[in-house]
């Protein structure tokens, strides 16, 4: 009886080893982008543990396949005050070139320069591009570290900046029309899809340290 009692004492005490939830995995070991492929003009590189973003308009995006349900948490700095980049999520096809991900997915805006003018905050860090407005202002200019999380919960895009809630867009709810040739053509993006980083010019260098997955559920 003794003996049954110790065994399920150490059952119980190491149940939370399991109940704790997903871990978060880690997609970028600081040292090599194996398990990442770039597309488009530009191109990205591993700089003293840190991705670098090199020209543009291309995309470095993960060839592990589609992600959905889940938390995708970056951290990024910018080398200037503010410089461009993004994060794309729910890219219904593997991408071959750089703005099928812009025009079927979402880009997850990284740009802080917008603050300044009402009229684009649709373009501030932590919107869908074009797409959402902005529900706060948590981006930091460079070169402070900022952290985003992005949850896929199903149809609905939840983006975070600095622990701030930035964006909570369900699809089917209204966004304003195309207004720019650059922008994303409208229409819904699907469930789960690929995901990668923008490099966005010559004139705009962002630093990513760690990108990390955990699933929602």
């Amino acid at each position: 009886m003794r003996t049954l009692t110790l065994l399920l004492s150490a059952l119980v005490l190491s149940a939370p080893a399991f109940a704790a939830g997903p871990e978060w995995r880690q997609l970028f070991d600081g040292k090599d982008l194996n398990g990442w492929k770039h597309v488009g003009p530009g191109g990205m590189t591993v700089e003293n543990g840190l991705i670098r973003t090199h020209g543009g308009m291309g995309l470095l995006y993960w060839t592990g396949g589609k992600i959905g349900d889940c938390v995708l948490k970056v951290e990024y700095k910018m080398r200037d005050f503010n410089d461009n980049s993004g994060v794309y999520v729910r890219i219904p096809i593997e991408p071959r070139e750089a703005w099928m991900p812009v025009n079927y997915g979402y880009e997850v805006q990284i740009d802080n320069h917008p603050e300044t003018s009402k009229e684009d905050e649709y373009h501030v860090t932590g919107t869908l591009y074009s797409l959402t407005k902005p529900l706060a202002f948590p981006g930091k200019p460079g070169p402070q570290w900022n952290t985003m999380e992005i949850t896929l919960d199903g149809p609905r895009t939840i983006v975070a900046v600095n622990g701030v809630k930035v964006t909570d867009y369900t699809e089917g709810q209204p966004v304003p029309p195309q207004k720019l040739s650059f922008e994303p053509i409208r229409g819904p993006r699907p469930i789960e899809g690929w995901f990668g980083l923008q490099n966005h010019s010559d004139n705009d260098i962002v630093f990513f340290r760690s990108v990390a997955i955990r699933k929602l559920h």
